[in-house]
């Protein structure tokens, strides 16, 4: 900055020349991007959030809370509000008690074979859980499922043992692919635990279930509330385990009621306002859960929890080795292993229903799906939507990251709060958000276009992007692009020279989290496809919804090595750390 030396020999600021680099760097490059990305987030993830909240709140441009009440009320709206609470409550109790279980096993104790258990247990992450629900069904249905009906032979029972088409059965199967949320926080903080106060308790002649009581879990208790809050929020939004498990019997949660709602009337404005007012209350419950776990998160930073890696104190286990090696093996079997193989072989059997033998078995259905055009179509349209959303959301997420961290501009906060509100707004609010937004409203009609489900996916994996890209950025010291600059390198240069190389490997993680979750996404794409937009996971909850259980089967095969080739494709780029993020 350009300054004079008035006669008291101060250095000051000229005024006029000041103001005018001032003006200058109102409108300066970092400004433009600022703008450019501010626009992009609101188009894409504010507007169609906030025409959620207008369109229930507002009737004709007037405030309505009397519709809002009317619709609350009705005994559906008020059933569907108890049963997503219901199963959120319960889904959070059983996985937390789970995740924490697990987590000590493998982190704390002298469990063998604990690196191999540890992956197993993270393989339900990375399943989708609606193929989970398909396959539970198929076992444990009241009328036919293979180990009701196993068991009912065996023990000569009149009525089935389990019935999976319940509160209980759909908390269940929510469980097993949500309980590594909570896994994963809590044995990370296990894993960096200082082990010096449980050392010096136990030097002190304390035992160690004190220890445990008193000290370990007491200090590991944010990462736990931290890992069920996350729970409660996903489990309160999901939409394809009740809707395979829960509709058949007339259960209901708010995301399946959404869905009810609009495709029942055929898109009418009443039932999109009622949809409106549905999600409105899951925003409000999603907000709720984020504000408890921030108010959690803080109590957590605790300075005997330390970043780098000690050698905990491990619990010899003795005589309860094996045993608790053996039931650990049961439940990976039982939660992983037999829903796989289960669909792999109903997808093989020349008709639904007949027993699992090698004689009944056929590859005719893997052929068939693989060449029906709306196979095709559905693996097309995800492939292309995946990757198109993966490279628009890397590519926008790379320039907003470089707007928040690098960039000292004014305003850059909003860039923040927009970013991660996709993340904490439930899909099937996305969809509606999207409905309301390019149905034609406002001069852009992409309802039943490829194009709302492409937005849609933009909008809500935008989060994964700056995530990624804003830990890469972190890494990229400002030294290296000041001395580009210094050398006589325009802004850009240093951006394609240095920066961007080295973010390189992040901007690829996220182009694989984004792809991925994408390609088996349903939530969001169930209430945009069109005749001609089907997804694999559409396809797949409509194959199961026509009663084409064994076809639904064979298309999950395809759609599962599709996503484990993926996830080992992941793991080789990124060496692991796409998926730790």
């Amino acid at each position: 900055m350009s300054t004079t030396k008035p006669a008291g020999g101060r250095v000051h600021p000229t005024a006029p020349a000041g103001r005018a680099q001032l003006r200058g760097r109102r409108i300066g490059g970092a400004e433009i991007i600022l703008g450019l990305s501010i626009l992009t987030l609101v188009i894409v993830v504010a507007i169609p959030v906030l025409l959620i909240f207008w369109n229930a709140f507002f009737v004709n441009g007037k405030f309505n809370a009397k519709d809002v009440i009317l619709i609350i009320k009705t005994p559906e709206t008020y059933k569907a509000l108890q049963n997503s609470l219901l199963i959120a409550l319960g889904v959070t109790g059983v996985a937390t008690a789970l995740g924490v279980l697990f987590a000590w096993l493998v982190t704390r104790t002298d469990l063998p074979f604990k690196q191999a258990m540890k992956l197993l247990f993270l393989v339900p992450f990375m399943l989708p859980s609606f193929i989970g629900a398909i396959a539970w069904k198929v076992l444990l249905s009241p009328r036919g499922g293979y180990i009701n009906a196993a068991l009912s032979r065996l023990l000569r029972l009149e009525k089935p043992i389990f019935n999976i088409y319940s509160l209980g059965g759909i908390i269940a199967i929510e469980t097993m692919y949500l309980f590594p949320f909570v896994f994963l926080q809590v044995s990370a903080a296990l894993e960096r635990m200082d082990p010096t106060l449980e050392e010096s308790a136990r030097i002190s002649g304390i035992g160690l279930p004190t220890i445990m009581r008193k000290i370990t879990f007491p200090l590991i208790t944010p990462s736990i509330a931290a890992g069920a809050l996350l729970v409660a929020l996903y489990s309160l939004a999901h939409f394809g385990v009740p809707a395979i498990l829960g509709t058949e019997v007339g259960i209901y949660n708010i995301p399946t009621l959404i869905y009810r709602k609009i495709y029942a009337s055929a898109g009418s404005f009443d039932s999109i306002r009622t949809g409106t007012v549905l999600a409105s209350i899951l925003v409000l419950s999603a907000a709720l859960i984020l504000y408890l776990q921030k108010l959690v998160l803080r109590r957590g930073r605790y300075s005997i929890i330390a970043g780098k890696s000690m050698r905990p104190l491990l619990l010899k286990l003795r005589g309860a080795k094996i045993p608790i090696l053996i039931i650990s093996i049961i439940y990976i079997l039982v939660t992983v292993i037999m829903p796989t193989v289960t669909i792999f072989l109903v997808g093989s059997l020349k008709t639904y229903g007949l027993p699992i033998a090698l004689k009944n078995m056929t590859t005719r259905n893997f052929k068939y799906i693989l060449n029906w055009r709306m196979t095709r179509d559905a693996v097309r349209n995800s492939l292309t939507l995946s990757t198109g959303a993966a490279i628009v959301t890397m590519l926008a997420g790379t320039m907003i990251s470089y707007v928040i961290v690098k960039m000292q501009v004014r305003g850059k906060f909003l860039l923040e709060f927009l970013g991660v509100l996709p993340y904490s707004v439930p899909g099937t609010v996305i969809a509606l958000g999207m409905i309301l937004m390019w149905s034609g409203k406002f001069g852009i009609n992409l309802y039943n276009t490829p194009w709302i489900i492409l937005v849609a996916y933009i909008a809500r994996y935008m989060a994964f992007s700056i995530k990624s890209n804003s830990a890469a950025l972190e890494q990229v010291h400002n030294s290296l692009e000041e001395a580009a600059r210094s050398c006589g390198a325009t802004h850009w240069q240093s951006m394609k020279d240095i920066v961007l190389p080295l973010i390189k490997p992040g901007m690829v993680a996220a182009f694989f989290l984004i792809f991925l979750p994408a390609l088996r996404e349903l939530t969001t794409s169930v209430l945009l496809y069109g005749p001609k937009t089907r997804t694999i996971g559409v396809a797949i909850y409509a194959l199961n919804e026509d009663g084409e259980t064994v076809l639904a089967a064979a298309l999950a095969s395809i759609a599962l090595v599709i996503i484990v080739v993926g996830e080992m494709i992941i793991k080789r780029v990124t060496g692991g750390e796409g998926r730790a993020q």
